[in-house]
């Protein structure tokens, strides 16, 4: 069997596979997600706050309070994109399942592992809950007094 000509276009098959993973590898470095510009099916609750007076009193933050809140998503419901460059905090997911999107993906935080991420001044993202139940989370955070 003569090979010969077999090189041209296993050569040309070799390059369009390469030329494919190197589309498929760096095509989601490139795009980018956004979220949705509204909430829906959010009920808020706060548990806890330090007023300003407080926060200056004992640490010297000035015009700040530290507030913990029970932050519950319907089923279907969504938190809307939002920065936290001046709003730092925790969540611990205690029921249910958070999906938390940001402009490179998504990632799921559980109840049953007690999912937890920060919101640090980097932080962008939006959060969706896709079950049938309610998914509810503990949120501490700074925020500026109104």
């Amino acid at each position: 069997m003569d090979l010969t000509n077999c090189k041209r276009p296993f050569t040309t098959f070799i390059l369009g596979v390469a030329a494919g993973i190197v589309t498929v590898a760096t095509g989601p470095v490139l795009a980018t997600m956004s979220g949705p510009k509204e909430h829906s099916g959010l009920s808020v609750d706060m548990l806890a706050e330090l007023s300003a007076d407080t926060m200056e009193a004992t640490i010297g933050l000035e015009g700040y309070t530290m507030r913990m809140r029970a932050i519950e998503i319907a089923p279907g419901g969504q938190i809307a994109e939002h920065s936290h460059k001046d709003r730092p905090g925790i969540v611990t997911v205690i029921e249910g399942t958070w999906v938390e999107g940001q402009p490179d993906g998504e990632q799921k935080f559980q109840a049953a592992t007690l999912g937890t991420f920060p919101e640090k001044e980097d932080t962008v993202h939006w959060v969706y809950n896709r079950s049938e139940a309610p998914a509810t989370a503990l949120v501490c955070d700074i925020a500026k007094v109104n």
